[in-house]
């Protein structure tokens, strides 16, 4: 027969410790993603970026230094890439509908960010856009996707009734 095994709260509670410490210790985004533009490294893994994107890195402008502008960070706002206008004639961008900023990012220009896509004219159902960094050339905010209803349909009842 097995031996019942025991329960040990303090080695249980100790655990939980060293589980929460090593979540708490895991390098954020803004530290992953850190660029020196010097030496085109990152700090975190003294990984060197292609030579090919160095130019395009110098010339970036990245998503949430435009939305940590707007308000509500930019949700319902539409954003482009400049380079996906000029390559196609069909309109293409994104609606921004949940952002969550890295507040501790130096210009806060770290976070994820998610909305539904519009590529060539057709839009996609339900996508989920993780906008960690994006390196660009130079993103665009479009004017506000406002919906103004200035014509509503009668109902039913009303309809026939004016309709008399």
């Amino acid at each position: 027969m097995a031996r019942k095994k025991l329960y040990r709260p303090i080695a249980a509670m100790a655990k939980k410790v060293r589980e929460y410490r090593a979540l708490k210790e895991r390098p954020r985004d803004s530290q992953r993603f850190a660029l020196d533009y010097e030496t085109m490294r990152r700090p975190l893994t003294q990984k060197r970026l292609p030579v090919l994107a160095w130019e395009d890195v110098r010339r970036e402008q990245r998503l949430f230094s435009l939305l940590c502008r707007l308000p509500l960070f930019g949700v319902g706002r539409m954003v482009t890439r400049k380079s996906w206008l000029w390559a196609h004639d069909e309109p293409c961008y994104w609606v921004i509908t949940k952002v969550r900023a890295d507040y501790t990012a130096e210009g806060m220009d770290h976070g994820r960010a998610w909305g539904r896509l519009t590529f060539r004219g057709k839009a996609s159902p339900a996508g989920r856009w993780d906008g960690t960094l994006l390196p660009n050339l130079a993103f665009e905010v479009l004017p506000s996707a406002q919906d103004h209803c200035l014509v509503a349909p009668c109902p039913g009842l009303l309809r026939t009734r004016l309709l008399r």
